[in-house]
């Protein structure tokens, strides 16, 4: 068992995910299970939804539905915990033993946001450090840090060419 906290995938019966979760925070809440299970989400976006008469509205959509992912550390104490909540079938794993989403996938996933700390600013020279670019240097156009983006203009074949990057791929030319 490790000491430290994983995501786990929670399975559970559909139109249940916000009834488990909200079960399971008070669970965590009565028996003081802080310190073994700390977040517990379910997975949403916002979609703009065109309704009969042709009015759209934005409605908030659950991207999983019929799951819910904790962040916990896996013991048989935090495993019971999850693991009985009404509405709640079992963990996503082979024979219901918990399987942690790998750092790639609660990336992928955006489950999880990680902060970079960035050095550069548009209008700056930056090297590409990383990708199928690596190596060329190109100005900073501009920054997101919401999405974790940076769009660098890159000189090929003598011609001015636009490139998204993540925040990590580049750092500043000295």
């Amino acid at each position: 068992m490790s000491d430290e906290a994983k995501w786990y995938v929670v399975h559970t019966y559909s139109g249940y995910e916000n009834k488990v979760a909200s079960n399971l925070e008070k669970t965590v809440e009565n028996r003081q299970l802080q310190d073994l299970i700390f977040e517990i989400r379910v997975p949403t976006e916002k979609v703009l939804e065109v309704g009969a008469n042709g009015k759209t509205k934005e409605v908030e959509r659950k991207i999983f539905p019929g799951y819910v992912i904790v962040k916990m550390i896996l013991t048989d104490e935090s495993w019971y915990a999850v693991r009985n909540i009404r509405g709640c079938t079992g963990f996503v794993g082979p024979s219901s033993k918990p399987i942690p989403l790998t750092d790639e996938e609660v990336e992928r996933l955006g489950v999880e946001t990680r902060n970079v700390e960035v050095s550069y600013q548009v209008g700056e020279n930056v090297q590409i450090t990383d990708g199928p670019l690596e190596g060329f240097i190109g100005m900073v156009d501009e920054v997101d840090f919401e999405k974790n983006r940076v769009r660098v203009t890159v000189s090929m074949f003598g011609r001015e060419t636009p490139v998204d990057l993540e925040l990590d791929q580049v750092e500043p030319v000295e």
